[in-house]
C-alpha cells in the first residue's frame, strides 16, 4: 500500500505541552477508527512550525480525508516513490542481504 508524508503548518507546535501532543494524538487515532483501519498513521516529526506524517493509505484523497475530519492541516501531500537510506549507497555485492534491498526497492 502506498506510503505517505504530509506536512502540516502549525504555528509554535514544538513548544506544546505533553497535553496538547496527547490530544493531537487522540484526536487522529479516533478519525483513523472512523476510517476503519483504511489510513494507518506510522509516525510523525514535530519541528518547531510543522509536524511532518507518515501515512500508510490506498490513495491521498483518504489521506486528506483523515485530515479534514480530525480539523488538521494537510499543506502538503506526497506519495512515497522510494525509501533511501544509508544501505542505499553500499557498494553493491553478490552477497547484499535480503533486508538491505527490501529497504531500498521503490513501494508499490
Amino acid at each position: 500500500m502506498p506510503k505517505y508524508i504530509i506536512e502540516r503548518k502549525v504555528p509554535n507546535v514544538g513548544q506544546s505541552s505533553k497535553e496538547e501532543m496527547h490530544a493531537m494524538a487522540k484526536k487522529s487515532n479516533e478519525v483513523l477508527n472512523q476510517l476503519n483501519g483504511e489510513v494507518n498513521w506510522l509516525e510523525s516529526f514535530v519541528t518547531d512550525d510543522k509536524i511532518y506524517c507518515v501515512y500508510v493509505a490506498p490513495n491521498e484523497e483518504l489521506v486528506k480525508r483523515h485530515a479534514q475530519l480530525a480539523g488538521f492541516p494537510a499543506d502538503s501531500v506526497a506519495k512515497v516513490n522510494a525509501i533511501l537510506d544509508p544501505s542505499s549507497g553500499e557498494i553493491e555485492t553478490s552477497r547484499r542481504t535480503d533486508q538491505a534491498a527490501e529497504r531500498t526497492k521503490p513501494l508499490q
